[in-house]
C-alpha cells in the first residue's frame, strides 16, 4: 500500500471533511439522552482540525432514536417499521436533543454550530441545491460547523434518503468535500461478518468497489440504525466515483477522530476515490450535461484573478448576455470574445446586468438584497 493511499494520508491532505455520526453513537444510556461526553470529545477533535485550517461538516443521525420515548416507540422497533407520521413526529422531538448536544459540546470549545435540515428535493433541484450549498459555504467561511440531518418532518417515504450514509455523500458532493468519514459501530469492511465468522478478514483499503463488496456487507443494528454496512458500501460507490474518499471506522470510543487522524493503529476501511478528481467530475456536469444559457465577458484583471483560483466578482464583468436564471451555466469570455471557461451564475440575467462592473459592497444598494458577493463562485467554474 503506497503512502498516499492510507487513511491518515487522505485526512492530512483533505481541506474539507464531512463526518457522519450514527444514531447508536449519538444516543446515551436513556432513550431521550444524548451521549454528551462523546459529543464533547468529538467537538474538541474538530476544533483541532479547524485550528489547522480544515473545514468540517457534520451529518448526524439520532433524531428519531431520541424522540422514541415521547412517541411511545419501543427501542426494539426498527425504523422501517415505524409509521411515517409517527417517525416524523419522533424526529421533530429528537432533533432538539441532537442539536442541543452538539451546541453544548462546541460551545465549550468556543465554536459556533448551525442546524441544517435537508430533503432530497433540496439536493436534486438545481436552484434549491445552490441555495443550500451557498448557506453551507457561508457557515464554513465564518468558522461555523453545520450540523445536518434529513428533514424527516417534511420528507415522504418515497423521496427520503432513508439513511444518513447516503445523505453524507450527497452533502459532500454538494460542497465539494475531499473525504467522508462514517462513524459507525463497525471498524470497517470485512470479507464476512466477523461476529459469526472468526476467519473474516478486515479490508483496510478498497481501491475499486465491486458487487463482491456488497455481498460482504451486513445489516443495520435493530431498533436504532437505518443503514448498516450495505448502505455504507452503496454510499462509497457514490462517493468514490465522484472523486471523494470514504472512510468507515468504529466511532464508539472517545476521540475517535483524533486517533483516526494521528494513529496508524486505529482500524478503518478506506474506499479510495477513483481516478478523475472532483474537478473533472464537475467539469463533466457543467460542460457536457448542460448547455450554457448566456455569457459574461470579463476584463483582464478578473481573468488573472480566476487563473489564481479566485471567484468572479461583479466588478470584473464588462457585460452579460443571454437569458439565464440563478443556477444556470453560462460561458465566461475574455475581452476578445474567446471562451475561457464556464460557470454557474449566482444571479439571473436582469440582476447580473444591474450589478455588472460594480463592487460587491454595492450589490445590496442596487438590488435591495444580496444573494452572493460573487457573480460566479470559484467552486462553480471550470476554466479551459
Amino acid at each position: 500500500m503506497s503512502n498516499d493511499k492510507t487513511t491518515i494520508s487522505v485526512l492530512d491532505d483533505a481541506n474539507l471533511l464531512v463526518i457522519k455520526v450514527g444514531s447508536v453513537l449519538v444516543r446515551g444510556k436513556r432513550l431521550d439522552e444524548v451521549n454528551q461526553s462523546w459529543m464533547d470529545a468529538l467537538a474538541r477533535d474538530i476544533k483541532t482540525l479547524i485550528d489547522n485550517g480544515k473545514k468540517v461538516v457534520i451529518v448526524s443521525s439520532g433524531g428519531v432514536a431520541l424522540g422514541r420515548k415521547a412517541l411511545g416507540i419501543s427501542e426494539d422497533t426498527p425504523p422501517q417499521d415505524i409509521p411515517l407520521a409517527k417517525k416524523q413526529a419522533a424526529s421533530s422531538v429528537g432533533q432538539y436533543y441532537v442539536f442541543n448536544g452538539y451546541f453544548k459540546a462546541f460551545a465549550k470549545c468556543g465554536v459556533n454550530v448551525a442546524q441544517v435540515l435537508l430533503t432530497m428535493g433540496e439536493t436534486e433541484n438545481r436552484r434549491m441545491n445552490l441555495n443550500a450549498r451557498d448557506t453551507l459555504y457561508t457557515l464554513l467561511d465564518h468558522g461555523i460547523v453545520p450540523v445536518i440531518n434529513e428533514n424527516d418532518t417534511v420528507s415522504t417515504g418515497e423521496i427520503c434518503f432513508g439513511d444518513n450514509d447516503r445523505l453524507s455523500v450527497r452533502v459532500a458532493q454538494m460542497v465539494g468535500a475531499d473525504a467522508v468519514i462514517l462513524f459507525s459501530t463497525a471498524d470497517g469492511l470485512y470479507t464476512d461478518n466477523p461476529d459469526t465468522n472468526p476467519q473474516a478478514t478486515h479490508l483496510p483499503l478498497i481501491e475499486k468497489l465491486g458487487d463482491e463488496h456488497i455481498r460482504m456487507a451486513g445489516e443495520a443494528v435493530p431498533g436504532l440504525s437505518t443503514g448498516g454496512m450495505k448502505s455504507k458500501i452503496e454510499a462509497a460507490f457514490s462517493a468514490t466515483k465522484t472523486g471523494i474518499h470514504l472512510i468507515i471506522t468504529d466511532g464508539l470510543e472517545s476521540h475517535t477522530l483524533k486517533k483516526l487522524c494521528s494513529n496508524n493503529s486505529k482500524r478503518s476501511s478506506l474506499f479510495y476515490a477513483q481516478h478523475g478528481n472532483k474537478i473533472a467530475a464537475r467539469k463533466m456536469w457543467i460542460g457536457a450535461h448542460m448547455s450554457p444559457k448566456g455569457s459574461v465577458t470579463i476584463d483582464d484583471g478578473a481573468l488573472n484573478a480566476l487563473k489564481n483560483g479566485k471567484s468572479l466578482l461583479p466588478i470584473g464583468a464588462r457585460k452579460v448576455s443571454g437569458d439565464f436564471k440563478r443556477g444556470d451555466v453560462i460561458e465566461i469570455l475574455n475581452l476578445s470574445g474567446t471562451r475561457i471557461g464556464m460557470g454557474i451564475s449566482a444571479y439571473n440575467i436582469q440582476d447580473a446586468k444591474l450589478i455588472c462592473g460594480h463592487k460587491s459592497s454595492e450589490i445590496a444598494d442596487i438590488l435591495g438584497i444580496i444573494t452572493s458577493d460573487e457573480l460566479i463562485h470559484r467552486n462553480d467554474m471550470v476554466l479551459e
